[in-house]
């Protein structure tokens, strides 16, 4: 049986979406953010040296980091399900955005978080935090226009990815000046399997 260690308010919800996707049975296993410091509780570093969430358990194996854990479930039990076929052309794109969402895209957003909190102590790195911002989300944005998901005409493990960036840029309020991407997470909110993991993941501050 798959154990989703998930942290309440964190990417590990998109794991959930993904699972009720493929129909694959799971456990839920929940921990809750530390109230003041927002950091994950400690327990988690029983399950994974990092005390990081998302992880999953699958047997005897512990799989974390959300591009390793979406990359696993769909190899593993998505039955050629939500990815192209492995050596195709579209593979290869979607391979891209897998590593792209956090390997850049997420950076700046989580840059301008940090400065929020830095104050006035921040203001030399704001024009660039919000330069990159732009860079990236003009970026998704074009690569979104004109289609309803990133690879082809079907959702795939990629918009899964790349879905807690679109719904970061809605918890700043900077979604209207990105009308694709807004689209696009108006899109992926209202599949009945996003909406089941919202049920059982509980609280989650990054609906619109």
């Amino acid at each position: 049986m798959i154990v989703v260690h998930h942290l309440n308010d964190s990417r590990s919800q998109r794991i959930l979406w993904l699972l009720e996707e493929l129909g694959v049975p799971y456990e839920l296993k929940r921990y809750q953010r530390d109230a003041a410091t927002r950091l994950a509780p400690p327990e988690l570093t029983a399950v994974h040296p990092l005390g990081k969430s998302p992880v999953i358990t699958d047997g005897d194996r512990t799989v974390h980091e959300s591009g390793a854990i979406i990359d696993y479930l769909i190899r593993r039990h998505g039955g050629g399900r939500l990815a192209p076929a492995l050596g195709s052309d579209a593979y290869e794109t979607y391979n891209q955005w897998l590593h792209y969402a956090e390997g850049s895209a997420m950076l700046p957003l989580m840059l301008f978080m940090y400065a929020g909190r830095l104050g006035e102590a921040a203001a030399p790195l704001k024009p660039r935090i919000e330069s990159e911002i732009a860079n990236h989300l003009g970026f998704v944005n074009a690569s979104l226009d004109g289609r309803d998901w990133l690879v082809g005409g079907d959702l795939t493990g990629a918009d899964i990815q790349l879905s807690f960036v679109g719904e970061v840029t809605g918890a700043f309020g900077r979604l209207d000046a990105y009308p694709a991407i807004k689209a696009w997470v108006e899109r992926f909110q209202a599949r009945p399997a996003y909406k089941a993991a919202l049920e059982k993941g509980g609280a989650y501050s990054f609906v619109r």
